[in-house]
């Protein structure tokens, strides 16, 4: 991909969490063939080539900590792509909520000192979000508080309002929390943060929910720009472009990478009721 030089990653360093599967695996795969030097933090193995693969559990803050302390030392980092996520399937809404925003949110946070001035940060949220301003009050809330066991404490005081399903509170989290902490990453040090807002996508995902497929779920979702559910590339590639240094002026943004869900809903195109409930992702 030596015509795709211009996007600036050919000899930079990045960090991709959850680049053992599904979108940060193709992040992953895509920054090394776009000649970039690329460490992976999962807690499975890597499937790609990478310079190095550190093993951590996102939900065990010591281990995030460990783990962020020992990547800082490959410094200056460039790019930090958290791509780590799961749905509350998997081990519980709490488990969901530890691993999708409290863990993530720390991982960056204790990589920053090593992540140099002018670099980017570009993270994976979902559409699921796409209400978090009606919640903004009370996300700002749980925001305020930057102690990883003291967020985690405070949605268990009260799950029912402030954990919920666990999955679209955590991806609403990071969409405030991107929008938020941008100002001062950006004034203070140059550097960029901002998330996309995916939609059915391929992946592990999917897999761990199969009650969305038995449900008709997928059949029934809209797929405006595809016709089909997108693939895990099709994800990568508008995260690794948001994060490219042609995109200087950007920062703070949540970009839909949902084909046209959120707006078409925003704007009455798109009726959301076949969605009964259920989460997008």
């Amino acid at each position: 991909m030596s015509n795709l030089d211009g996007l600036g990653y050919n000899g930079k360093t990045c960090v991709v969490t959850g680049g053992s599967s599904g979108m940060g695996e193709q992040v992953a795969r895509i920054l090394g063939e776009l000649g970039a030097t690329v460490h992976i933090v999962d807690i499975q193995p890597a499937r790609v080539a990478c310079a190095s693969f550190t093993q951590c559990d996102l939900s065990d803050f010591a281990a995030v900590r460990a783990a962020a302390e020992k990547l800082a030392g490959l410094g200056p980092i460039d790019f930090v792509f958290p791509c780590a996520g799961l749905s509350p399937q998997v081990k519980g809404p709490l488990y969901c909520m530890q691993v999708n925003y409290i863990g993530t949110r720390l991982f960056v946070e204790s990589l920053l000192p090593a992540v140099r001035d002018g670099g980017s940060i570009a993270l994976i949220s979902s559409d699921a979000a796409m209400g978090w301003q009606a919640n903004t009050a009370q996300r700002m809330q749980m925001l305020a508080i930057a102690d990883p066991d003291a967020a985690l404490a405070w949605v268990q005081e009260d799950p029912d309002t402030r954990l919920k399903d666990g999955y679209t509170t955590s991806k609403e989290m990071l969409v405030v929390w991107v929008a938020n902490a941008a100002v001062k990453l950006g004034n203070e040090r140059r550097i960029r943060l901002n998330a996309i807002g995916p939609c059915p996508t391929k992946t592990a995902f999917f897999e761990a929910s199969p009650e969305l497929e038995s449900s008709g779920f997928l059949d029934a979702w809209p797929y405006p720009s595809l016709g089909r559910m997108a693939t895990a590339e099709e994800q990568a590639w508008p995260l690794i472009l948001l994060a490219s240094p042609l995109n200087g002026a950007v920062t703070g943004t949540f970009l839909y990478t949902d084909q046209g869900f959120a707006t078409g809903v925003f704007t009455g195109a798109i009726d959301p009721g076949f969605m009964s409930g259920a989460a997008p992702k």
